[in-house]
């Protein structure tokens, strides 16, 4: 197996890619350009009922070049890093720039807002687990699961998996930055029950080091209770009822707000939240930070894929909208200045409540608990959602049966709106960290 905390190449050579591929731009011609070179590796293992079924390792790298001839643009890309291949890149994305539109919003982003340094955010943290070590692991996964309860059938694997990437952002502004990052998870997929009566569930665990990861066995224990709590699922009954998503899919609402707040969907009108910013879009005691430098986070980034510094702010304050998520591309077109996100969110974190997920279902009373959602029905224009989805109905504050083939529809405006509480059921698997969200009122469709 390759090495596990081994590069193909020095960071210094990313580094010189990256102004050599600056200088044939200029050479060539390009009025400015800006370069991204990255490699990464990693491998997975999968076990399945005890016996290994697959064993993947990846290696790959590459380097986009992005040119400007006046405020025309090009863009190409190669995965082959030599000197040749570099400079006819370079002259395959001028050739482009050359035939495409001048765009007056076109161009990098402006000097002053490149990242002068980078800080180190603790990102990478090899984990020099073997192959023989991730079937150990993977193994004491599932084992836990089907140890779990009788009523665990099959499995449908328990994986292993450990990544490396390294990358070198620069442009012709003089700016370059770049760092090594990880990311490693467990998980674990298992399937409950007997002929017609079957459930399956999964849970998963990831982080930047191995040593934050949830314990294999707890992985594979929380699987199998999913599953098994699954048996006996019958549709809810219809009508108007409050909901409360699950942390891992409560932070799908946060996307949703991200997605509506940026960008490119407010130039091209295409989002529910146009001329929103300074308005109320949530309830009062609701507040939303970005914290791009959390140690070790999985959306920490010292700067955006422009080169721009990013830097904490609260996004929604007191339920007010403070802050779009911008490029400098969108931030011209829409009059505005970057806000550094280029790329996308980093570490969106909204303020947690006092009550953990029982605390927040003894609160909603009777009404729905959602733990999985089915298609992709958002409307961001005007805000429209319907998705299928499955989950608890609830009584009287606990959980009374399981439900399935149900609708939950509603519009997110008036959910982000209604939202009721935060859980502190805080999980973190991403960019987006939320505890459980409840939400005063969906229409539920099931039964008649």
């Amino acid at each position: 197996m390759p090495d596990a905390t081994a590069f193909s190449y020095p960071f210094s050579t990313l580094q010189q890619l990256a102004a050599d591929v600056l200088a044939d731009a200029r050479a060539g011609g390009a009025t400015a350009c800006e370069v991204d070179v990255s490699e990464g590796f990693g491998q997975s293992v999968t076990v399945r009922c005890d016996e290994v079924e697959t064993i993947e390792f990846n290696r790959d790298k590459g380097i986009g070049v992005t040119v400007y001839a006046g405020q025309r643009k090009g863009y190409a890309s190669t995965s082959d890093f030599s000197p040749q291949a570099l400079r006819e890149t370079v002259a395959a994305a001028l050739a482009i720039a050359r035939y495409t539109a001048e765009d007056d919003c076109a161009g990098l982003a402006d000097r002053e807002l490149m990242a002068a340094q980078c800080p180190d955010l603790d990102l990478h943290h090899p984990w020099g687990s073997t192959v023989e070590d991730g079937i150990e692991i993977a193994r004491r996964c599932e084992q836990a699961a089907f140890a779990a309860s009788p009523r665990v059938a099959n499995s449908e694997g328990a994986t292993v998996s450990t990544q490396q990437a390294q990358f070198v952002s620069a442009n012709s502004h003089g700016f370059m930055g770049g760092y090594p990052t990880s990311r490693h998870y467990i998980s674990c997929s298992v399937i409950a029950g007997e002929q017609d009566a079957m459930q399956r569930d999964d849970w998963y665990s990831t982080s930047r080091r191995a040593a934050d990861l949830d314990d294999p066995a707890r992985v594979g224990r929380i699987a199998a209770e999913r599953a098994v709590a699954r048996l006996g699922a019958r549709q809810a009954r219809t009508g108007e009822f409050p909901v409360v998503f699950e942390a891992p899919l409560a932070a799908g609402l946060l996307s949703s707000l991200v997605h509506a707040a940026s960008g490119g969907a407010l130039y091209r009108k295409s989002s529910f939240l146009v001329d929103h910013l300074g308005r109320q879009v949530m309830p009062a005691f609701v507040n939303v930070a970005e914290r791009p430098h959390i140690p070790r986070g999985l959306g920490s980034a010292a700067f955006d894929s422009d080169g721009v510094a990013t830097r904490e702010r609260m996004v929604v304050r007191g339920g007010i909208l403070e802050g779009y998520f911008l490029s400098a591309y969108t931030a011209r077109k829409l009059g505005l200045q970057t806000t550094g996100n280029a790329g996308g969110s980093h570490n969106l974190v909204i303020e947690p409540g006092g009550n953990d997920l029982a605390g927040l279902l003894a609160q909603m009373g009777r009404g729905l608990l959602v733990t999985e959602l089915l298609g992709h029905g958002i409307n961001y224009v005007t805000g429209d959602y319907s998705r299928g989805a499955a989950g608890f109905w609830v009584e009287n504050g606990q959980i009374a049966y399981p439900v399935e083939e149900i609708t939950i529809a509603g519009n997110l405006k008036d959910m982000l709106a209604g939202i009721v509480a935060v859980g502190s059921d805080v999980l973190v698997r991403g960019s987006k960290q939320t505890g459980s969200i409840l939400v005063d009122r969906m229409t539920v469709a099931g039964d008649a």
